[in-house]
């Protein structure tokens, strides 16, 4: 299946993709500070430099887009186009992933991580409810 766009209307829709305060970040971090946690954001001294940080507890927070993370959902499709890049590219977040959590670990802290298509409307209270009581809890 070829490309819906141009190279450039690609480009700029790529170069729009942030890395940090995205969306579904935000709502995770409005939702936990609301429950009276407080946090740091993307710490750089640690591995993965994780987007939420509760010291307090000794717990990070990683929120995961599907397509960018390879979630088992219905949010990812391989594209179809440039295979090979993407299949490096998707297979070197995974990895990444497992080397910044194990590292994580070794160190003592907990890590949990939410999927952005658990943050949609209709399902996003039951999983951020479950996030807080993990952290809370110790589960």
């Amino acid at each position: 299946m070829a490309d819906n766009h141009s190279k450039e209307i690609r480009s700029m829709n790529m170069s729009h993709i942030r890395s940090t305060n995205s969306k579904p970040e935000e709502i995770v971090r409005k939702y936990l500070f609301s429950k009276g946690l407080r946090y740091r954001k993307n710490v750089r001294t640690l591995p993965g430099k994780p987007d939420i940080v509760l010291r307090k507890y000794k717990t990070v927070v990683f929120v995961n887009g599907c397509f960018w993370h390879k979630h088992d959902c219905g949010r990812f499709v391989m594209p179809a186009s440039n295979i090979e890049y993407w299949t490096k590219k998707i297979n070197g977040n995974i990895d990444r992933d497992k080397a910044n959590t194990a590292q994580l670990e070794s160190q003592g802290w907990r890590v949990l991580t939410i999927w952005e298509c658990q943050l949609k409307k209709k399902v996003a209270d039951e999983y951020l409810s479950q996030l807080y009581k993990s952290i809370i809890n110790k589960i």
